[in-house]
């Protein structure tokens, strides 16, 4: 998180505040977060402002004379805004980036300091921050299956990897796999045409459906509750929780930093997807089905 829908609202709410303004200043609060050297802060300051993008689950400021400002947020990065000179808040601020029109607040809620910003000079410079993820909204249902077969990942992850598609991540990853109805871990390369034209669909809907609501929940003021959980959502963060299609407790693997939510009825046939941790430690005794489970 932030995702695709998220950064889109982020864009349009920045572009509304800051075209044409000019960067006047700089404030960088934490030693973690400047990632490059070159160019100097100093040879972006005074420059105006001509647009924001995104670049996977990047945001790109574009200055004039082809400088950039890179933001990645990461999980817990967010971006304030304020029509008053700000400085960096104290407890979690990262940077403040003064603007003739206002102040943008980097901050982030984490003391791992996993977001970045990247002073960028040069087109050329800026693709190779291009981790190379296909658009999916872009894409047609040919070149999505073409590179979703590309790669023999599970469907989580090849959604997820930015190399492979641009902009999804954990929280929009779920909701798309059970709108396509089909198993978080199954292989990317064995999909069939069927399976895959779901997914496709899936995709698009599911990101062009959050776009809209995150811009109806803004109503036209900067985004302040950006989160991986809504209540809208129908599988990201709904454990145990009945699922709106079928009625069945959502259910949910949790693996490294990520977790994978899905409906064991519209997705798996019925079956439990074993979780590594709680599998080893029921052994013989971890239900195999949605009825063993419900029969616990």
């Amino acid at each position: 998180m932030p995702e695709l829908p998220d950064l889109t609202v982020y864009v349009e709410a920045l572009d509304e505040r800051l075209q044409g303004s000019e960067l006047q200043g700089m404030t960088i609060a934490s030693p973690f977060l400047l990632r490059t050297v070159t160019p100097a802060v100093d040879d972006l300051v005074g420059r105006i402002y001509l647009g924001c993008s995104r670049l996977a689950k990047q945001l790109v400021f574009e200055l004039e004379g082809e400088y950039f400002m890179v933001i990645h947020l990461m999980i817990s990065g967010r971006l304030q805004w304020s029509q008053t000179a700000k400085s960096p808040p104290k407890r979690n601020g990262l940077a403040a980036f003064h603007f003739s029109t206002g102040t943008v607040l980097f901050t982030e809620a984490s003391k791992k300091k996993r977001a970045s910003l990247r002073l960028v000079h040069g087109r050329e410079s800026l693709a190779a921050l291009n981790p190379g993820g296909l658009e999916v909204l872009d894409a047609d249902e040919a070149a999505f299956v073409e590179r979703l077969r590309s790669v023999n990942h599970t469907l989580k992850r090849a959604l997820t990897d930015q190399r492979i598609f641009a902009g999804i991540g954990n929280a929009y990853s779920d909701e798309i796999l059970l709108r396509a109805q089909l198993s978080p871990f199954k292989q990317s390369a064995k999909i069939t045409d069927a399976e895959a034209a779901r997914l496709f669909t899936a995709c698009q809907d599911v990101l062009l459906e959050w776009v809209t609501l995150l811009r109806g929940k803004a109503a036209g003021k900067f985004p302040t509750k950006v989160t991986a959980f809504h209540d809208e959502m129908v599988a990201h963060g709904k454990y145990k929780q009945p699922c709106l299609v079928c009625g069945a407790p959502i259910q949910r693997i949790v693996y490294a930093e990520n977790e994978a939510n899905y409906c064991a009825k519209c997705q798996t046939e019925g079956r439990l997807l074993a979780d590594r941790s709680l599998s080893k430690l029921l052994k013989d005794n971890w239900p195999k089905r949605l009825e063993d489970l419900e029969n616990l």
